[in-house]
């Protein structure tokens, strides 16, 4: 081992899998694919990148530089407000523009059509989803996002020439057969007028039981009813789903009432943020994961532990896992499946040591991509 924890280890074999079915698929629908990042966006990796996929989606003005300057190509960029301020580093970074509202557009255009070579679109809400947690779903009643059928009964603003909807999470190709239903009944009359229709994320095209065959037939089947439309797809999940685990260490074992805590060096709050918005309960190599009615009076049994983080937040700790041993300081714990959306989604509240970022390439050995120091913590704060 040539690493040391915490750390992501991000494993390059893994990763070109889930590159490789995804150009597959783009071929086999006639789609193209898009990185989202917003879930991945460890811009070493770029190059690897670059062999499978032409292009990335950015939500900011730093995500489109990051996607002109390290990835190579401009951004097809969506922000739910643009600022007049940074609007023209938008334009530079850009090659296409998707407005969240009427409002932002007609802000906007004329600057938009004066520098001209940019793709102007709409975000479009068809007020359906799938999605049960209501923290990830944009089409909830009176979300922010997206322009309503309702406001385009007078026709499509001048030099609109694509619309954008996003309302999937690790969503199946089954989620996405109802949601075009839905996107046609309500925005079908203007599908014919415009050149592109971005399908957003949440396509979880790598997941172990998609179903990759009635994904490219709904897809040929909405090419054979618009045949004037590009067809986008900008799942961030999918390509890092399960590329790679997030390595940790016991620092100290805490009982409360029977409660063992293994305290780690890492932080669920800092560095598995979603674990705790979702919520969700990781795997853990090597440990059963006890939901809430499996945990109920195995709490206290020897080789049961919960897992804290090394911060000051009371509610950072998950449980219960079964590991099958006693724990100890000094010992490895590995949560799997821990790269996309955690590392773009990290801080460093408390100054706790931020995990280093790890590539294993093919021959398996192990390269260090970036460490951080006491130096990226000050100066945030300088």
């Amino acid at each position: 081992m040539s690493y040391k924890t915490p750390c992501y280890i991000l494993e390059e074999k893994l990763l070109r899998r889930n590159l490789e079915l995804i150009s597959g698929i783009a071929r086999r629908a006639d789609v193209e694919f898009i990185l989202a990042f917003k879930a991945f966006a460890l811009w070493r990796t770029f190059p690897i990148f670059r062999e499978y996929i032409r292009s990335t989606t950015a939500s900011s003005p730093y995500e489109a530089r990051l996607a002109l300057e390290e990835f190579g190509q401009k951004a097809h960029t969506y922000s739910p407000a643009y600022e007049d301020g940074t609007f023209d580093e938008i334009m530079r970074c850009s090659s296409h523009i998707t407005f969240n509202s009427l409002s932002q557009y007609e802000r906007f255009h004329s600057r938009l059509t004066a520098r001209g070579g940019i793709s102007a679109g709409l975000r479009i809400n068809p007020e359906y989803s799938e999605i049960e947690t209501e923290l990830y779903n944009p089409c909830a009643p009176g979300s922010r996002f997206g322009v309503l059928a309702d406001s385009l009964q007078n026709g499509l603003p001048a030099g609109i020439e694509g619309f954008h909807c996003h309302c999937h999470c690790e969503s199946g190709a089954e989620a996405l057969v109802n949601t075009l239903r839905q996107l046609e009944k309500k925005f079908g009359r203007w599908l014919k007028e415009i050149k592109w229709l971005n399908l957003g994320g949440g396509h979880l095209v790598t997941r172990q039981g998609y179903n990759i065959g009635l994904l490219i037939n709904t897809l040929n089947g909405l090419h054979e009813r618009y045949p004037n439309l590009q067809i986008i797809l900008e799942p961030g999940s999918a390509f890092a789903w399960q590329t790679g685990p997030l390595v940790a260490s016991v620092v100290d074992i805490v009982e409360n009432h029977g409660i063992k805590t293994a305290i780690l060096n890492v932080s669920f709050t800092c560095h598995m943020p979603d674990c705790l918005e979702m919520p969700y309960r990781p795997a853990v190599r090597g440990a059963e994961t006890l939901g809430g009615e499996e945990a109920r009076g195995h709490e206290t049994e020897a080789d049961v532990y919960r897992l804290g983080g090394n911060s000051c937040l009371s509610g950072d700790f998950m449980g219960y896992w079964r590991f099958g041993r006693k724990l100890a300081a000094g010992d490895t714990v590995v949560f799997e499946d821990m790269i996309h959306y955690t590392t773009v989604k990290t801080n460093m509240f408390n100054g706790i040591h931020h995990p280093s970022l790890v590539l294993q390439r093919l021959d398996g050995t192990y390269e260090t991509l970036r460490d951080f120091s006491y130096d990226d913590y000050r100066n945030r704060m300088d």
